[in-house]
């Protein structure tokens, strides 16, 4: 694990360390006060500090039943929601491949897509970034393949990826009546929330 004083402020509070938590604190350990999707997040940028290449590459074979992606789903509140967890942890090392420094995310898918796009347009400017939005709310069950060409086009247009803490808990509420993660996604896509502007 990396010096914590090394770290970037948004990465700080993230990585799991001291007694209190040991590396990583999966299920049961506690946390610090952090939700499961926040633990996993500061393991997996653990990872990427530690350059460890092998897991980071053992979470990029989803099928594989390695250690990395079973103590990723140790870090999930419920036995249902494992696979939300094994598959934020397989998208967040799709994004890292390569990378030295890792990026914890901010905002919901729906402000990721917003990102996308070319000097020409980007979010509901660009229609891939739009046609993407509009697969990934569509879909009734877990949309895996288009969480994974959003994460790739994301990377591929150099633009921070999504909180992978919420993506964890928005994945996790899916299948919630009201389909309230798909509506908040094409909420923040579309009207996207600016800071109050304070006087003074």
């Amino acid at each position: 694990m990396p010096d914590p004083q090394q770290l970037p402020f948004d990465l700080l509070d993230l990585v799991v360390t001291g007694p209190e938590a040991p590396d990583g604190a999966p299920d049961g350990v506690p946390g610090n006060g952090r939700t499961p999707g926040q633990r996993l997040t500061g393991w997996l940028c653990s990872l990427v500090w530690s350059h460890d290449y092998g897991r980071l590459a053992d979470l990029r074979r989803p099928e594989a039943l390695s250690e990395p992606r079973l103590r990723a789903a140790s870090f999930s509140p419920e036995e249902d929601q494992r696979p939300v967890f094994e598959r934020v942890a397989f998208l967040f090392a799709r994004y890292h491949a390569g990378k030295s420094v890792p990026q914890a995310g901010f905002g919901s898918m729906g402000d990721a897509l917003r990102r996308i796009g070319s000097p020409a347009g980007r979010g509901q400017n660009d229609p891939g970034a739009k046609r993407l939005l509009d697969r990934l709310v569509a879909s009734r069950e877990l949309p895996v393949r288009h969480l994974q060409h959003a994460v790739e086009r994301a990377r591929a247009c150099e633009v921070a990826p999504p909180s992978w803490a919420l993506l964890a808990e928005d994945l996790a509420a899916w299948k919630a009546a009201g389909r309230k993660t798909p509506y908040g996604w094409a909420r923040d896509f579309y009207t996207p929330a600016y800071p109050a502007k304070k006087n003074g």
